[in-house]
């Protein structure tokens, strides 16, 4: 495989995999790719895991800081990954993203403190999906001529306009994902063209669990507690996309 070819390539769940002839360079940015998607969603599950107390409407202080939050994330993200977050000897991009990401994380769940520890107000709003959407617009905010994420879906999945899939990202997920031959965990990433600049792209498909199933399982139409009627979807069924970008 020559260096300047784009090329696609699929990549077994969100790991590495040693494919023959991979360039060192793109080795690096799935890498990296992989690391921010993990330190997404092991925060979104750190948020996940306190909605009985963020929805507490007889308790005021939850001590759920920004901090708080980082430091669970990346727990979780040491116990999947085997290893830390990027540290002082990484490369200086690899260093400043996820700083950025850290910092976007903790930034977004220390300005809604005050909805969080509001007492006598149950359900808050703050849920998993739409934190990880905060994260990732505070996130472009502060390295977006660098790198880039978001959570997107299906047509007929979005609830936020704002998650709308691009045109790259709906033609993986409608020709790849959802086709009835795509082994189910894999990712697909390629070199193209973004906003005039060569990037790299990554997409990293996400599926229903169990506990999805509450707002999105059935019955189809049935209002959420969020107030979106259900998809009338089941446990394995693909829910989404982590979409990264690493501009060149």
């Amino acid at each position: 495989m020559h260096c300047g070819r784009m090329r696609s390539i699929f990549l077994a769940g969100v790991g590495l995999c040693a494919l023959a002839g991979l360039v060192a360079a793109d080795e690096d940015a799935v890498a990296t790719g992989d690391r921010l998607a993990a330190l997404l969603r092991a925060s979104r599950s750190v948020v996940s895991s306190h909605q009985d107390l963020i929805n507490d409407q007889s308790k005021g202080n939850k001590d759920l800081s920004g901090e708080r939050v980082v430091a669970e994330a990346i727990t979780i993200f040491a116990g999947q990954k085997g290893t830390s977050i990027p540290s002082d000897s990484s490369s200086g991009l690899d260093k400043l993203l996820f700083d950025a990401q850290m910092a976007a994380i903790r930034e977004v769940v220390d300005d809604h403190q005050e909805l969080i520890n509001t007492k006598g107000v149950g359900f808050k709003g703050f849920i998993p999906s739409t934190f990880a959407r905060l994260v990732n617009e505070r996130f472009e905010e502060k390295v977006g001529d660098k790198a880039r994420m978001k959570v997107t879906a299906p047509e007929g999945q979005i609830r936020n306009r704002k998650a709308r899939a691009d045109d790259w990202e709906r033609h993986v997920i409608d020709d790849r994902f959802l086709s009835p031959d795509w082994p189910k965990g894999k990712s697909f990433f390629e070199e193209v063209e973004m906003d005039g600049r060569p990037s790299f792209r990554m997409l990293i498909p996400e599926y229903y669990s169990a506990s999805c199933l509450t707002c999105h399982g059935q019955p189809k139409g049935e209002v959420d507690i969020t107030g979106y009627p259900k998809e009338g979807k089941a446990e394995g069924d693909l829910a989404g996309a982590i979409s990264i970008t690493l501009f060149k």
